[in-house]
């Protein structure tokens, strides 16, 4: 019996996926609960298991391309060893040509009128069109955007308009003032070449590099846009005397890691100091929704993480709760867990008020976006 790996949920806000590498060849054995394909999202990375065990027989998914939830990735078939081969193309069965001396002796055909044009084909109303083409949490994107989704051309699968669509084409009407109009490549490559011209492949320098980025960088970069166009930036320093913070863990921290396993450092002192920050003035950790102030009450501290991919930042919660050593315990487990990409996509929401530490990359003031 053949069982499909398909493509599990992948949260709510998470429309679609890249399939990143396969562990298993067609042909491998592979056992229940065994990781077969690992998924690259926005946030954090998935790994697919086999459902049964058996032999990977199929691969249809190949790494780089995108996939949505319930998409067949691979198939795993009995245990027998054998690998279902692909099905054979059909074969178009080719009209006999005619012999030499039939052609010869046949009369010449009639000229046949040429068809009249058809008429150009009338452009399709989004209502029909938005519905397919999108999921429920990017119609919601678009409607917040103000962005026309007929007018979006999605990258997504068959089509599909994706989270970044939207927010590229919202970024681009910020920049022009105007709503942007996304044309799809073909359309936009037949407009700007003439007829027969073929288009010339990009000018590449001997000494640059073309490095494609991951679906983590490309949504980092478009967030990145999305806060200038929607938040009203304002960056203001103050300096502040860490003498006696510094003495303190001077004086502590052998016995401070003696005691609790772990070191002692300048995260929990800043993450207590934010708690107390944001408790005497309650509109800082607030979040405006529409025409609402959303003040919060719970205080679950993002702390982010320099990976090589870009920055995640996961979430302390209610660390008002935590003592400094297990402030200190779950920072470092995070930060564990996010360089080897074990984050759970639940672990990067919710977060109320973020904190970076850009000290540690040798700046002296940083605006973090």
């Amino acid at each position: 019996m053949s069982v499909e790996i398909r493509v599990p949920p992948l949260g709510e806000s998470l429309v679609d996926a890249v399939v990143g590498e396969w562990l298993k060849q067609p042909g491998d054995a592979v056992s229940r609960g065994e990781t077969v394909v690992l998924l690259e999202t926005d946030k954090v990375n998935l790994d697919v298991t086999a459902e049964e065990d058996g032999v990977l027989s199929r691969i249809d998914k190949q790494a780089g391309e995108v996939v949505t939830v319930g998409e067949v990735l691979g198939v795993v078939g009995g245990g027998d060893g054998a690998v279902a081969a692909a099905p054979e193309p059909a074969v178009k069965t080719e009209p006999a040509a005619p012999s030499v001396a039939a052609a010869a002796s046949a009369p010449a055909p009639a000229p046949v009128p040429a068809a009249p044009a058809a008429p150009a084909a009338a452009p399709v109303p989004a209502a029909a069109d938005d519905g397919s083409r999108a999921a429920p949490a990017v119609r919601r994107l678009a409607e917040e955007h103000h962005i026309d989704l007929a007018t979006v051309a999605g990258t997504g699968a068959g089509g599909r308009v994706t989270r970044e669509d939207v927010l590229l084409a919202a970024a681009r009407a910020g920049q022009l003032g105007a709503v942007a109009v996304a044309v799809p490549a073909p359309v936009a490559a037949q407009a700007a070449v003439p007829a027969g011209a073929s288009i010339p492949p990009p000018t590449e320098h001997p000494l640059e590099e073309r490095i494609k980025l991951s679906r983590r960088q490309q949504t980092i970069a478009a967030r990145l846009v999305e806060a200038q166009q929607t938040a009203a930036m304002l960056t203001t320093f103050n300096e502040v005397d860490m003498s006696a913070v510094m003495e303190i863990r001077s004086r502590r921290k052998d016995s401070f890691k003696e005691t609790y396993g772990v070191g002692l450092g300048f995260m929990s002192f800043f993450t207590k100091a934010v708690v107390g920050a944001l408790k005497a003035h309650p509109r800082v950790n607030a979040e405006l929704q529409g025409d609402m102030l959303v003040l919060k009450r719970h205080y679950d501290i993002g702390i982010a993480v320099g990976l090589d991919e870009g920055v995640v930042v996961p979430v302390v919660r209610d660390a008002d709760r935590k003592s400094f050593a297990e402030i200190e315990r779950e920072i470092a487990d995070l930060a564990t867990r996010a360089r080897e990409n074990k984050l759970t996509l639940a672990e990067l929401q919710g977060g109320t008020f973020s904190i970076t530490n850009g000290g540690i990359y040798g700046s002296l003031m940083s605006t973090p976006i």
